[in-house]
């Protein structure tokens, strides 16, 4: 079965539009789900639908939706109302602005949608747009309702296609001020941030997605295997940080670089660090002794 974009409409950049569709980036891949068991009867347990007040037994299909303007009182609105409430981005999502790519803190981003052209009218529009952000490196800021609801979102290009992030509100993310008063005014020694430099450097590498394997799920899935087999499974040795020790940070940071603690700090090599090996410096060959020419009698 075709997968089915959860929104249609178009891209409009002043005078210029083309239609397109969302389609959600995350898919489920058959995460672990579970269910509550009577553990007396191993029987499933159903969750049941009831009126508050008088514990009848409702189908969630004949319930309706209703805001609580103050205490257990509620207006209830019908799909009509709902409707009479949509506004032009549920059709049409309107470039209103653009932005520098690293200027959105990623603490906003919250869903990612593909944004691919709907039929073969206007690609060459979506493919001048999708080129023009790219060459920029710019983002395209946006609106569009999804599930009824107004999100702002963000445009970027992703290899022959865009991809649109929904953001959160400025209201939606808590403020760290408070939290990083926590955070120690001291300025920090220049050799060891030396050495810790050094250490991401020895450190780096490309970004592969596979790396972000959720290693808790993979173990409980090889706990569920075990218990279906009968067998058991040794809970894995957690080596927990003692919070109480104070360590010689320069010497951890030298250890970890693999060198003595009374060693000086090697000189960075930016070579290696971008996976290149540094080049060796060979000495010229020592230049070829002359023979002196013997004399003919």
């Amino acid at each position: 079965m075709a997968e089915r974009p959860i929104w249609r409409g178009h891209l409009r950049l002043a005078l210029v539009s083309c239609p397109v569709a969302l389609y959600t980036a995350r898919h489920e891949r058959g995460n672990l789900r579970f269910h509550y068991i009577n553990p007396k009867t191993g029987n499933r347990v159903r969750m049941v639908t009831l009126d508050a007040e008088t514990d009848e037994e409702l189908s969630r299909g004949a319930l309706v939706r209703g805001y609580e303007f103050k205490k257990d009182h509620y207006v209830v609105l019908s799909n009509e109302d709902f409707e009479n409430a949509r506004i032009e981005s549920t059709s049409t999502m309107n470039v209103e602005k653009f932005v520098q790519g690293d200027s959105i803190d990623p603490i906003y981003y919250d869903s990612a949608y593909f944004m691919v052209p709907d039929g073969k009218a206007g690609q060459d529009v979506y493919v001048v747009l999708r080129e023009a952000i790219r060459q920029t490196g710019r983002v395209a800021l946006s609106r569009v309702v999804i599930s009824r609801r107004e999100r702002a979102i963000a445009l970027r290009p992703m290899d022959r296609g865009m991809v649109a992030h929904t953001l959160h509100e400025e209201q939606d993310v808590a403020s760290p001020a408070k939290l990083f008063e926590e955070v120690s005014d001291i300025k920090p020694d220049p050799e060891m941030v030396k050495l810790a430099i050094q250490l991401i450097d020895r450190q780096t590498g490309v970004y592969d997605p596979a790396d972000m394997e959720d290693r808790y799920e993979a173990r409980l899935r090889a706990v569920i295997d075990a218990k279906l087999k009968g067998e058991g499974i040794e809970p894995e040795a957690a080596e927990e940080p003692d919070r109480g020790n104070v360590i010689d940070l320069m010497a951890a940071l030298k250890r970890s670089l693999g060198q003595t603690p009374d060693q000086p700090p090697e000189k960075p090599v930016r070579a290696a660090a971008a996976g290149r090996r540094p080049e060796k410096k060979t000495e010229p060959p020592p230049a070829e002794e002359k023979k002196p020419r013997r004399k003919r009698a």
